[in-house]
């Protein structure tokens, strides 16, 4: 299975209403609740108000269309990096999922997808 590293920094964040995001940049995440609105999206795109942030991340993503019968695919990758005691923050597509990893483990989390089998594009 190819994993796929998208570029750029990334932020996690809440914010008080969706006004302030600028929905023209190419790489976002939203998601609204009955208790906040969370925002994922590059570093430099971030909203000026953010009521909570949380920086420092990378990502990759499931290349490829996953189909909804496959079982099993994020959850092989993050017990693999869960046993190389790595954190990961997730957000799934219709198409795939996507997966952060905090900067500083970030080469690592790649190195032991890859020595798993995985291949990095």
């Amino acid at each position: 299975m190819d994993l796929k590293r998208i570029d750029g920094d990334f932020t996690v964040c809440k914010v008080a209403d969706i006004t302030d995001i600028d929905l023209t940049k190419d790489l976002y995440f939203v998601a609204r609740t009955d208790e906040e609105i969370s925002l994922v999206c590059k570093t430099q795109d971030v909203p000026l108000e953010t009521t909570e942030r949380e920086d420092g991340w990378k990502a990759f993503r499931i290349q490829g269309v996953l189909d909804f019968s496959l079982i099993g695919i994020l959850s092989k990758i993050s017990s693999i990096l869960a046993e190389n005691k790595i954190g990961i923050f997730v957000v799934s597509t219709y198409n795939t999922d996507y997966v952060f990893v905090k900067s500083g483990n970030f080469e690592t989390a790649l190195q032991v997808l890859k020595d798993a089998g995985y291949i990095i594009v």
